[in-house]
Formats: structure tokens, sequence, C-alpha cells
């Protein structure tokens, strides 16, 4: 169940795994260019993939966004 899966959560996971404060990025920022690299968006898939989100590593990649990924997730619900 992607319920869990809020704008907030994910804003909060990314944060955490690039060390940062939520707020000191935007939605559409290429988290790629902030330093996200394929170990830190594997933990993401992971921890989302145990929430109930069905998107993978794959589909996280293809647009590296906050805003992308929500709405992969809306999308799902």
């Amino acid at each position: 169940m992607t319920a869990s899966l809020s704008l907030e959560r994910l804003r909060s996971d990314v944060a955490e795994v690039l060390a940062e404060e939520p707020g000191t990025f935007a939605d559409d920022d290429n988290l790629i260019d902030r330093g996200l690299d394929s170990i830190r968006l594997m933990s993401l898939a992971t921890r989302w993939r145990e929430a109930g989100f069905a998107a993978g590593y794959l589909d996280l990649a293809q647009e590296p966004t906050v805003k992308a990924w929500y709405n992969l997730v809306e999308a799902q619900r």
C-alpha cells in the first residue's frame, strides 16, 4: 500500500540520503545533479518498496525528481 508514501515522506527520505534538509531542494530538481548516486537511489527504491511502492530502481532513475516519483506513487493508488 502506497498510502504511507506522502509527498512529505518522499522529500524527507530524499533529504536523509542526501544529508540535506527537506527544504533545500525543489520537487523538480534533478537529484542526480544534487549528488544522488546509484547506491542511494537503490536504498530509496528498497525503502519505498517495503512501503508498498511497486516502482523499482530503473523507474526512479528514469526521471530522478521528487515530483516524478510522487506522480508514480499517485498512479499506483
